[in-house]
């Protein structure tokens, strides 16, 4: 599965919750902002650009950009990183503050059922858009996802 499936399998409500939740000022700190806003075709990146073009972007995704798929899922998970500290610990996947080795077989950390245990520990606790994005994007970063999770 590919990741701009990701996005559009969880709709355009979620999508455009995600957007709105993309962090600026994370962007910048993680030095992602040029290169997102490149990725985005934004000639100015702020809150207001970045929720006029929502639409854009949507098609973009629909049209399997997987490029930009990948960069806006760097850009919408650093906005909620520590969600994903949260799971990774959860899950007892070695990391250092949410950043884990590329090469690290992560397998036997994602038993069977992990996607499940993950939605029930964390729904509520944190935005259900960005939570299912990263259910979603972890099993397609280890290559796993068949189909998209959806409690």
């Amino acid at each position: 599965m590919l990741l701009s499936e990701v996005f559009v399998g969880l709709g355009d409500k979620s999508f455009d919750g995600l957007v709105r939740g993309i962090s600026i000022g994370k962007l910048r700190t993680y030095q992602l902002y040029e290169p997102f806003k490149a990725r985005a075709r934004l000639v100015k990146l702020n809150t207001e650009h970045l929720h006029r073009a929502i639409p854009r972007l949507w098609a973009r995704l629909a049209e399997k950009d997987e490029e930009f798929a990948k960069e806006l899922a760097q850009a919408v998970l650093l906005s909620h990183f520590e969600l994903v500290q949260a799971v990774l610990d959860f899950l007892g996947i070695p990391n250092e503050n949410g950043f884990f080795s590329k090469d690290l077989d992560r397998t036997p950390y994602l038993t069977a059922g992990w996607q499940q245990r993950v939605y029930d520990k964390f729904h509520g606790a944190w935005p259900e858009p960005a939570l299912l994005l990263y259910i979603n994007h972890l099993a397609w970063e280890l290559g796993k996802n068949e189909e998209i999770f959806q409690p």
